[in-house]
């Protein structure tokens, strides 16, 4: 069966985090930077396994697809910590909606970076979710 995507929206109202445009992400300075990713990959990296858990991982993974098209922000967040986290999280969470869009963050980010590094293992990602799927 293909299910068709959805448009990529996320609720302001529910995000637990500042939801920064684009444009203000790449201006944001060093320190600023790092506070913003920081409490990104605490989100994502919640273990929680309750409806509420689950639906606030999915509205931050809107976001970020929302700001992953953008070149200098997909740049900064390739080359963070947060990939990482989106490698297990694209391993290890039991809701195939959150494996989903972790898969299209990573597909954003790797089409809108700047540079790919070597460092930076995306066709292993993607062969990692066909396998899971």
């Amino acid at each position: 069966q293909i299910m068709k995507q959805v448009p990529v929206r996320f609720d302001l109202k529910t995000s637990h985090l500042p939801t920064y445009s684009a444009e203000k992400l790449s201006s944001l300075k060093d320190t600023d930077w790092n506070d913003f990713l920081q409490r990104v990959c605490s989100l994502l990296d919640s273990t929680e396994k309750n409806t509420g858990a689950a639906r606030s991982k999915l509205n931050l993974l809107y976001y970020l697809c929302t700001v992953a098209i953008h070149k200098e922000v997909a740049s900064r967040l390739i080359s963070s910590q947060l990939f990482p986290i989106l490698i297990q999280q694209l391993r290890a969470a039991a809701n195939w909606d959150i494996r989903a869009k972790v898969a299209r963050v990573i597909g954003l980010l790797a089409l809108h970076t700047s540079e790919l590094g070597e460092n930076v293992p995306v066709s292993e990602v993607m062969f990692l979710f066909f396998l899971i799927i």
